[in-house]
């Protein structure tokens, strides 16, 4: 058994309110759910109108698939015309951790 986690820290475009912040985030994050069959959330920064952190991860017994979804997610996350990238963060878990 594998686990794979991505951790996006993301600067965010013209927001201006809590609300606002929050109709970029959801669709990322249902995105994310719907096209790769992972849990995602937003999981740091939440106070700021203008940063997010978002979690990914996903559970898998095949370490080639692993690696495929989660480059693919960091693509989706990166092609993103109203965030800007500011780091990834990747660590992937075996049974012998």
């Amino acid at each position: 058994m594998y686990v794979g986690t991505l951790s996006f820290d993301l600067l965010l475009g013209d927001v201006r309110s809590l609300k606002e912040k929050r109709s970029v985030v959801r669709p990322i994050v249902a995105e994310l759910q719907r096209k790769f069959s992972v849990s995602a959330a937003e999981v740091g920064e939440q106070d700021l109108l203008r940063r997010t952190r978002l979690g990914v991860a996903m559970v898998t017994g095949d370490t080639g698939h692993l690696s495929d979804v989660l480059d693919r997610c960091e693509r989706l996350v990166a092609a993103r015309p109203e965030v800007e990238l500011l780091s990834v963060r990747r660590r992937v878990h075996g049974d012998e951790d």
